[in-house]
Order: structure tokens, then sequence, then C-alpha cells
């Protein structure tokens, strides 16, 4: 298991610029996974990441009834939120693997995957849990792959 780091998130500005961060360093074929409870950012953090990626005001809606939203960036980006999938096989008529692809990924609710999500998505995997912390969230962030480096130099 690579090393975690602890990012404190304050509030969602904080958040969104770790989203930002992430996007410098994403490169076609990873994938960003999102855990943590209803409320905990991580929609906030994919607008970050999105919106790094294509433009600051770019509409960058939560796909919980959509379950993908595509972006045209460089890299192109798919943003899942897998919490209304019943099994893991759905991530795949959605278009999972075809994001993957050309583009990365960042997926909300990645444990509807199952319990082994890199299976799904290759070796290039950032995970980020979200959770509570005093007033504000705590990103407790984890690479795989390319990301193991990566995460040396990620600062928010």
């Amino acid at each position: 298991m690579p090393d975690a780091r602890s990012i404190p998130l304050p509030d969602a500005a904080t958040t969104a610029r770790l989203g930002a961060a992430v996007a410098a360093r994403l490169e076609p074929g990873e994938a960003v996974l999102l855990y943590g409870p209803l409320g905990m950012g991580k929609s906030t953090l994919a607008r970050g990441l999105i919106r790094a990626l294509t433009r600051p005001d770019e509409d960058v809606p939560s796909p919980t009834f959509t379950l993908v939203q595509f972006y045209l960036s460089d890299p192109p980006v798919a943003h899942f939120d897998l919490y209304r999938l019943t099994r893991p096989q759905e991530a795949a008529e959605i278009g999972l693997d075809e994001a993957l692809d050309d583009g990365c990924a960042v997926i909300e609710w990645p444990e509807r995957l199952g319990p082994e999500p890199a299976a799904w998505l290759g070796p290039d995997v950032l995970t980020i849990a979200l959770s509570e912390h005093g007033d504000g969230r705590l990103a407790t962030v984890s690479g795989a792959g390319a990301w193991d480096a990566k995460l040396k130099d990620l600062n928010v």
C-alpha cells in the first residue's frame, strides 16, 4: 500500500484548489477515486479539477442522475458518480473503459466498482478519501503507479 498524505481542507475553496492541483498532474489513462460520505465535498473537489482542465466558469453539475458527464479538455475528462449503480458491471455500460482509453476519469463512489476498483482502472490511480476534520474536511491522499511519485509535490 503506498504512503498516504493528509491534507486539511478548511473550506470549499481549499477543496477546489486540491482538485486544481490534481488536474495539473493528471494524464490520459489515469483515474481519481473520490471516497467519503454524502456532503463531504467530493463534487466540490471534482468541480475544481474539471474547471482547472477546462475553464474557471465551466458548468460542472454533479452527475448523480446522469451518472457521467464528459468534458473536452486536455486531457479529456469524464466525471462519474456511481452512487446509483447496483452492480459493478454497469460502470462498463456507461463508458468507464472508454473514458480511460483517451482521457482520464474522476469517480465519485468508486466502492460501487467492487472490492478491487483498480481491476477496472489500470495501474495509475489517485485515491482521495474525504472525512470530517473540525469545522472542515481532511483529504487522505494516496497514489498507485505514476501517482505514487506525483504525490511528493502535490500542494494546495
